[in-house]
This record gives C-alpha cells, sequence and structure tokens, in this order.
C-alpha cells in the first residue's frame, strides 16, 4: 500500500484556512495513494483554546475528513480537538473511503507544557486493520513512551501525528527510528513546519521508516510537501520470520486507566 505525509504549514486557530490549505494540498493524491497522514492539530495547531475550538465528534472537521477520503479514494487520518460528555480529547481520526471510522484519544498529553490541563487522556490502545495493514495510531509525546506502542504481534504500520518543537528535532527522528527498528514495524511520523501563535517553530522533517530502520522517504526542513512510500506486507512478514526478534520479547500487560 502507498501511503502518504501532508507536512503543511499551519495557521494559528484558524480552522477555515487550514482545511483550505490542505485540501489544496490533497488533490494532488486524489486517486495515487492508499492513506493520507496529517499532523496532530492539523485544523488549528498546538492550541490549548479548547472552549473556542474544540468540536463534537461529527462535526465540521470531521464531515471535512470524510469528504476528503470519498472525494480522493483514500484514508485519511490526523488529529483535532474534540468535545464529548464535557471533556477535551486530543483525538486522532481515521476515516476511509467507504465511510468506516476509528479513533484513539492521545494517552500521553504534554505536562511540561500544561496539555493534561486542558485534555483527558485516552484510556485505550488502538489497533485496526485497513487493506490488510494493521494500523496503531500515536500522537507526538505518545512517541517518549515505547511500553505504550510496544509490538505485541498485533500491527504492522505504526502512525505518530505531531506537532514536534525544531528545538527536539533530533529526538523526532531518533525516537522514530527506534520504534521501527523493536517493533519491527513500518513506521510514519508526521510533522508540521512554520511557527505557531505561541512562537514555537517547527522544521518539519516528516518521515516513513522501514522495518529494519531504514528511511524510505525524508521531507526536507521548513518546507509545505508531500511525501509517499510504499509499504509491502509480504517483505515485512518474510523479514519477521528469517529474523523473529518477537518470539524472545518479554511478555507483560499494560494496566488502562479507567475513564
Amino acid at each position: 500500500m502507498k501511503i502518504s505525509i501532508v507536512q503543511a504549514d499551519l495557521a494559528w486557530e484558524d480552522k477555515r484556512s487550514n482545511l483550505e490549505r490542505l485540501t489544496r494540498m490533497l488533490g494532488a493524491l486524489s486517486g495515487t495513494t492508499g492513506l493520507v497522514i496529517l499532523p496532530e492539530m492539523f485544523n488549528t495547531g498546538f492550541s490549548y483554546n479548547v472552549a473556542g475550538l474544540a468540536e463534537e465528534q461529527g462535526a465540521e472537521t470531521f464531515q471535512w475528513m470524510q469528504e476528503m477520503a470519498v472525494s480522493g479514494n483514500f484514508a485519511i487520518c490526523g488529529s483535532f480537538m474534540v468535545k464529548e460528555n464535557g471533556r477535551y480529547f486530543n483525538r486522532w481520526l481515521f476515516a476511509d473511503p467507504g465511510q468506516n471510522v476509528h479513533t484513539y484519544d492521545k494517552r500521553h498529553l504534554f505536562g511540561p507544557g500544561g496539555e493534561n490541563r486542558c485534555f483527558t487522556a485516552g484510556t485505550v490502545r488502538t489497533v485496526f486493520a485497513y487493506r490488510e495493514v494493521r494500523i496503531c495510531p500515536t500522537v507526538c509525546y505518545d512517541l517518549r513512551f515505547p511500553v505504550w506502542s510496544r509490538n505485541r504481534n498485533d500491527y504492522d504500520l505504526l502512525i505518530n501525528s505531531a506537532n514536534w518543537p525544531e528545538s527536539r528535532r533530533d529526538v523526532w527522528l531518533t525516537l522514530l527510528k527506534a520504534r521501527a527498528i523493536e517493533n519491527q514495524c513500518y513506521v510514519s511520523g508526521a510533522n508540521r513546519v512554520g511557527v505557531d501563535g505561541k512562537g514555537i517553530s517547527y522544521r518539519g522533517e516528516s518521515v516513513i521508516y522501514g522495518p529494519k530502520g531504514e528511511v524510505l522517504t525524508l521531507a526536507g526542513q521548513d518546507t509545505e510537501c508531500v511525501i509517499s512510500a510504499e509499504i509491502q506486507m509480504q517483505d515485512l512478514k518474510d523479514f519477521r520470520l528469517k529474523f523473529p526478534v518477537m518470539n524472545d520479547a518479554d511478555d507483560f500487560n499494560i494496566n488502562q486507566l479507567t475513564s
């Protein structure tokens, strides 16, 4: 399956501008890819303005994603602010052309920046299949916590939608590569570029890694672009059979929180 990452300069807290920009960038992908991956909070930038920007599930941004999936004949995913039962979530959402939907709420909220004071942490690790590819979604800061995304022989592609700042760019690439190697999986990291409303700079460098930690495609710094790569399930199965490190992995369970 061909997967693509859209690396965009996100306008601060401006949904209309961001969705229009992304619609233009997605136009070139129509009918050419199987999955499109967007950054974290792709419709607003990494804002804590939940009262003014969070949407009910099924509202404007959700509807836009469904429209893009149908018109482009690809699945599309990324995170945005969602309000549910009086609480706010940094929710990653996946929509495909058949109107199937999967969601994942960011588990590790960025405490040093106060994200945990605005949002409720997710409690459920999500894995689902699309076109015979088993997908495990994560969001930005989740990348620092490998136990949460540990492969239990249940997924093939780890996705991380992020707003990862320039000041920690080396950490971004290092952790994504590590997740690919330790989990024997494809890893796709979607980042943004530009400067947000808080003055934080983002360099981009969205990337897709293969299961040996090899770079399949890497976006440039400070540039809006779309990158794509083919992920091959048979090649992945062959590699796992030839080098079955998962057979020697530690057995453990994660105690999930109750909501």
